[in-house]
């Protein structure tokens, strides 16, 4: 095979249509376009969601949905998390501990413990939310929450 014998398949590359050639053609006179209007016209077209006018449909329908810049800066680890962060810095956690063993993203500045797992280890936690229940289940461990 050489580059002057390369072609593409056939049926691939459509002909196109020629129009404003007579009535024999398929496609004469109006072309196509129907009869006057403003999509008949030469350049005559809109915008994307044009409604003549009318209120369009993106601007009828209420808006929707709400991302909180807050969320971004709150978090929350399980029982199982806390005793193994508990594990690595020596039965106290706190904020920093939490983000150094990546726990938490570093963006994070309030964190919430909650009850999720379990906890055998006596831990003190110190500054971090605890849910009711993540409170009982860590004073059960032997452990306390400042």
């Amino acid at each position: 095979m050489k580059l002057n014998d390369m072609q593409p398949a056939p049926g691939s590359k459509k002909v196109r249509l020629r129009v404003g050639r007579g009535a024999s053609a398929g496609q004469g006179k109006t072309c196509g376009r129907g009869v006057k209007g403003q999509r008949a016209r030469k350049g005559g077209y809109h915008k994307v969601g044009f409604e003549g006018g009318q209120m369009p449909l993106q601007r009828r329908l209420p808006k929707m949905g709400f991302r909180s810049a807050v969320k971004a800066t709150r978090s929350e680890i399980t029982l199982s998390t806390l005793a193994m962060l508990a594990g690595k810095s020596g039965g106290s956690v706190d904020l920093a501990a939490v983000k150094a063993a990546s726990a938490v993203p570093a963006s994070v500045l309030k964190v919430k413990i909650i009850l999720s797992g379990k906890i055998t280890t006596a831990v003190t936690v110190k500054g971090l939310g605890v849910t009711k229940g993540a409170r009982a289940a860590i004073e059960a461990a032997g452990g306390k929450v400042e």
